[in-house]
């Protein structure tokens, strides 16, 4: 059985997110979401937050074969105790590969028999990244466009009264 990880800090999940487990769905027999802490970021959202938009967005959707988990360590280490050989990591743009590129080498240092594999995003996802969507909403506009319908709301319950 193939199984695979798509970590990621998801702070909120997009539409690109979502697209990227979608297709991600079909390569792989089972598909791990994990959502990251990262001591690095100052998050709008809760991991526990993070992690249910991320299922609502999923159910809301239909999908229930993927499994979404928070994680505060290092994504290899859960990996091997999930099981998993593969981590997913999607592309944007050519700066995305030299970031990525410099994690999965790491990655591999520490779990050699864990793959990373990339897949490019597609070409209406370009560009979107959780911070726009973020500063847009912050702003008070639309962000309907570029997230599930459950990240639209919180995101709008967020910044209520806040422009």
């Amino acid at each position: 059985m193939l199984i695979a990880l798509h970590p990621g800090s998801f702070d909120p999940p997009t539409l690109g997110h979502l697209d990227l487990v979608l297709r991600g769905r079909k390569l792989f027999d089972r598909l791990h979401v994990v959502v990251g802490v990262n001591s690095r970021k100052s998050p709008l959202f809760s991991a526990a937050e993070r992690v249910d938009l991320f299922r609502a967005s999923l159910e809301a959707d239909g999908i229930h074969d993927v499994e979404v988990h928070a994680w505060d360590g290092l994504t290899v280490e859960l990996a091997r105790r999930l099981g998993a050989s593969v981590l997913l990591r999607g592309l944007r743009q050519v700066g995305d590969f030299e970031a990525e590129q410099s994690i999965a080498l790491m990655n591999r240092r520490l779990a050699p028999e864990i793959e990373t594999v990339y897949l490019p995003c597609r070409e209406e996802h370009l560009g979107l990244t959780s911070t726009l969507v973020r500063d847009i909403a912050r702003m008070g506009a639309d962000v309907s466009p570029f997230v599930p319908v459950p990240v639209a709301l919180a995101l709008r319950d967020r910044f209520k009264g806040k422009t």
